[in-house]
């Protein structure tokens, strides 16, 4: 049994129109805000006079903010509803982003970043949430779209950040003007997502677990999708400067091909899932991607290197939306599902980055993405759990499920 609704059409096809135009642009407020950071990280480091072991040591943080309390954010939409709880959220993650320049010293950045990523995934958490339901009752599949929202967002709050860092702007200027700017935007937006209440008699979420069994299956195959995504992006312009030989600027290319490959695929990803179904798509960008990595492993020049980091973005670019959308039809509890796939997929991007740097000093970076292509093929074998029992299927999304929206 559900709430009862405010009015006698909650979700007509005019008002999901709506809530998808808003949970879209609230993809691409969450990932501006990363992006402008990124772009700023430099100055933040020489601000405050940083070695490079130190500021590796800080960036951890937000990794661990994000694991930490991600499983608090079921409970928090439970309490509040879907639209004052992401408005809180996004709202604060917006906010957060003024902190980091503003510290005196290293101790200090750790807990800013700390509190970045806290705020950053609980967000993550309560607005996969709510783009889940408005998927439901659209009938079709928009999760892919929706995290490809994310990559515009971070590639626009970079195409301000970098003139920005260019010109010399002052970090503290810069990310406190962007963070109050996003801060209204994020206001104004949230309240036209959908408000999303439990039903009457479902028992609030706990204040703290484990992620139930279901959600570890289904962020076992996202966890290999992130471990590919954060171990391509933190290492691919090593790669192609120390295996490959190629000059920095050449270099740089490798990543500028794996995100933009990335986002467009992501951006034309529901039109696949569509035709194909969530399985398929998932196992034909498992074979992409491992195809990729293969190239990645092989090469001994730029150009095939280049091509095979292009790939593994592609192959890779629907994994966690429809591990999302799996989440979110599976269990009693959608939103602690969803929370539970979040921390077990978002571990991958804390481990990714050490592990094939040990491994890389260990043997080679070579044997690193190795590793990166075997888990790749796991999407192959891993694909069928994207597919909810109990469940029917609509244009590659499920049936609308009984939610109660205001």
């Amino acid at each position: 049994m559900t709430t009862p609704a405010s009015d006698a059409a909650p979700w007509s096809p005019a008002r999901v129109r709506r809530f998808h135009l808003a949970i879209a642009t609230v993809f691409a407020v969450h990932g501006a805000v990363a992006g402008t950071f990124a772009t700023r990280i430099p100055w933040i480091k020489d601000h405050l006079g940083l070695s490079a072991g130190e500021l590796g040591a800080a960036l951890m943080f937000p990794a661990i903010g994000s694991v930490l309390m991600m499983p608090l954010a079921g409970r928090l939409m439970h309490r509040l509803g879907s639209r004052t709880a992401l408005r809180l959220l996004l709202a604060l993650w917006c906010a957060v982003l003024a902190l980091p320049p503003l510290v005196p010293g290293l101790p200090w950045l750790c807990l800013a970043l700390l509190a970045f990523g806290a705020s950053a995934g609980m967000a993550d958490v309560v607005m996969n949430a709510v783009g889940v339901s408005v998927e439901e009752h659209k009938g079709k599949s928009i999760m892919s779209g929706l995290h490809g929202m994310w990559s515009v967002g971070t590639l626009v709050g970079a195409a301000i950040g970098v003139p920005a860092a260019h010109a010399g702007l002052d970090g503290r200027i810069h990310l406190g003007a962007v963070a109050g700017a996003l801060v209204l935007v994020a206001l104004v937006l949230c309240s036209q997502v959908p408000d999303i209440h439990p039903a009457e008699d479902q028992e609030a979420p706990p204040r703290f677990a484990l992620p139930p069994r279901s959600a570890l299956v289904i962020g076992a195959v996202g966890f290999c999708g992130v471990f590919a995504e954060g171990g391509t992006a933190d290492w691919c312009a090593v790669f192609l400067r120390d295996i490959a030989h190629a000059s920095p600027a050449i270099a740089a290319l490798a990543y500028t091909a794996f995100s933009c490959t990335m986002a467009a695929a992501r951006l034309m990803g529901d039109l696949a899932v569509r035709r194909l179904g969530a399985v398929t798509a998932v196992r034909t960008g498992g074979v992409v991607a491992t195809g990729g990595g293969l190239l990645v492993v092989l090469a001994h020049s730029p150009a095939p290197a280049i091509a095979g980091f292009a790939l593994i973005g592609i192959g890779i670019s629907v994994v966690v939306p429809l591990c999302f959308a799996a989440a979110g039809r599976s269990g009693s509890n959608p939103s602690q599902t969803i929370a539970g796939v979040a921390t077990v997929t978002y571990t991958s991007g804390l481990v990714a980055p050490a592990a094939i740097g040990g491994i890389a000093s260990a043997t080679s970076l070579t044997v690193s993405f190795a590793l990166v292509t075997a888990l790749t093929l796991g999407l192959v074998a891993g694909a069928g759990v994207v597919r909810t029992r109990g469940t029917t299927q609509v244009g590659g999304a499920a049936a609308p499920a009984p939610v109660a929206a205001e």
